[in-house]
């Protein structure tokens, strides 16, 4: 069974006292199976994201502590910052990552807003998801009046906490309140200015939140506030709907930054505010110098951006994640007041560094000194893999440079998009050289079980069957996928750049020789196979994906060198 994952981002008041916050964020860890992702203060704010992972019992648990223990170091009544907030620990939200549903984090977030408030005697507000009330969805109506209207908030009957103290005492203004949702990913993005007027960073945050600004008669600033028939103030609204911002001045910076909060990046991707927020400023006299991402980022949000701007140069987008993230980043200005380091930012990453240790992560003198080596893995099947995933590379390398040829620019879409097509078949190979490995390492675990009574010999058995049958399998698809990437060889030999067809041809040899040495993998493989039938219908198969190879490499060697003698 896959394994739900939930995030939590609780943003404590305190970003100044390194100790405390080290101390209130190492909390985290104390609950095993957590893992701790980021800490994130800022001095202007006073105020530190933390982002840590896991099931949720764990999380829930992993939240209560960090909460108890910011109630104890931190005291709201000396808080200053320039950050809205209300509470020692103001927020705490819990996003779905994996395999769980909203409805499902958001039962979580009441379970844990219900404990704080008994067992803490803390306010507890739920906002979004989790929220009691449509009023209270929105976190800027929750927090309203911040920490020094807490006590008219809690006398007002329309606002008592959801749980916990609704009287303001001596706790409770030490501790504040607490904010608990359940949400989507939210981006906290901050835009660079080159001026120091928080009124025109606020000018240019209005333009583009979903908000907007107050509709006025004649003066746009100064006019009067036109009312709907209800007396409430008509608002124009921003440009984009899921975004939240404010401008403000950071001391710690010396500039004024617009500030956002992204609650839905697919209608607001980041790459499109971070524009839009260019054009408001420059129409203003202002420049973007930049912009920051505070705390952690999906992956996804920096290819998207990086395909946004490889488009708008005319660049093929068929590149390494590697240099689209770098591409995102410089574009963004996103490392203009630190350095960026994807390693640290970036989810995907940070969760991959529990991960064990892959044979593509070697370097290539690593691999093969391993191959060479006594240990029976990576053997054949592996190195299959990796020789097809080499041969698409150097098709995807054909289209890249045909897509940057001078006097091709009408073209690079189409080459760009062979290029994306290579390097997705390519994801796909360096994938299976590891999946070969592991597929080796399950049979000769399943070798290694007991077989002493009827019954461990009986599961011994079935295991090595199901073992055997995926260590057939995976060599198939190997075998499926390099036959498959031929078609970005056939595409480059015949329409590439003309200096470099013979690229494309070793990568067509290399294709085959990825298939050719993957189907003596399935013949092997099939052989110790209890079900006949069943190796008789791969090893079919296999041998349609053999013959098929063949007739490609042939038809493509051809092409290549019918065009060497024009």
């Amino acid at each position: 069974m896959q394994k739900r994952i939930i995030e939590c981002v609780p943003n404590i008041s305190e970003g100044r006292d390194i100790i405390k916050i080290n101390e209130i964020a190492k909390q985290v860890e104390t609950v095993e199976g957590v893992k701790l992702l980021d800490i994130d203060p800022g001095k202007a704010t006073n105020r530190t994201v933390i982002t840590f992972v896991g099931e949720p019992e764990q999380v829930i648990e992993a939240a209560f502590r960090l909460i108890k223990k910011a109630k104890e170091l931190i005291d709201m009544r000396q808080h200053k910052g320039e950050h809205p907030r209300f509470g020692a620990t103001d927020v705490c939200p819990l996003v779905p990552i994996a395999n769980i549903s909203m409805d499902e984090v958001a039962a979580y977030a009441r379970e844990l807003g219900k404990r704080v408030g008994e067992e803490l005697h803390i306010p507890v507000y739920l906002y979004e998801n989790a929220a009691s009330e449509e009023k209270r969805r929105n976190l800027a109506n929750v927090r309203a009046g911040e920490y020094e209207g807490l006590a008219e908030k809690l006398q007002n009957p329309d606002w008592q906490p959801d749980f916990g103290p609704n009287k303001i005492n001596d706790e409770v203004l030490k501790s504040g309140a607490i904010a608990i949702s359940a949400r989507d990913f939210l981006v906290a993005y901050n835009v660079n200015l080159n001026t120091t007027s928080t009124r025109r960073a606020n000018a240019i945050a209005f333009d583009i939140r979903e908000a907007g600004r107050i509709k006025r008669e004649g003066n746009p600033i100064t006019g009067k506030k036109v009312l709907d028939e209800n007396g409430k103030p008509v608002r124009i609204p921003g440009k984009f709907k899921g975004v939240k911002g404010i401008g403000w001045f950071i001391e710690e910076y010396g500039i004024a930054q617009v500030s956002y909060n992204i609650t839905d990046i697919k209608a607001a991707p980041v790459h499109l505010v971070f524009d839009e927020t260019v054009k408001s400023a420059e129409k203003r006299g202002i420049r973007v110098t930049g912009s920051e991402i505070i705390g952690l980022v999906p992956k996804k949000v920096l290819i998207d951006a990086a395909d946004y701007f490889l488009t708008k140069q005319k660049r093929s987008l068929g590149i390494s994640e590697q240099e689209k993230i770098l591409i995102a980043v410089k574009s963004l200005g996103a490392d203009d007041l630190k350095p960026f380091k994807p390693e640290e930012k970036i989810i995907e990453y940070l969760l991959e560094k529990d991960e064990p240790s892959k044979l593509i992560d070697l370097t290539l003198n690593e691999f093969a000194n391993l191959t060479a080596s006594e240990a029976p893995a990576p053997g054949g099947g592996s190195i299959a893999a990796y020789v097809a995933a080499l041969g698409v590379s150097l098709g995807a390398m054909v289209a890249n440079l045909s897509s940057h040829k001078r006097g091709w620019d009408d073209k690079w879409h189409f080459y760009s998009d062979w290029a994306v097509k290579g390097q997705d078949y390519k994801k796909q190979l360096m994938h299976l050289v590891d999946e070969d490995t592991k597929a080796f390492n399950r049979i000769m675990s399943a070798f290694r079980l007991p077989k002493k009574t009827n019954a461990e010999k009986q599961y011994r058995i079935e295991a090595i069957e199901a073992a055997t049958l995926y260590a057939t399998e995976i060599p198939l698809k190997v075998m499926k996928t390099a036959l498959d990437s031929m078609e970005v060889m056939a595409a480059m030999a015949e329409t590439g750049l003309p200096a470099s067809i013979t690229d494309a041809a070793v990568g067509a040899l290399a294709a085959r020789t990825g298939v050719y040495g993957a189907y003596f993998n399935v013949k092997i493989n099939a052989a110790g196979l209890k079900d006949k039938d069943k190796a008789r219908e791969l090893l079919n198969k296999a041998y349609e994906i053999l013959t098929l190879t063949i007739q490609k490499e042939a038809e493509i060697l051809k092409t290549v060198e019918s065009k060497m003698v024009e």
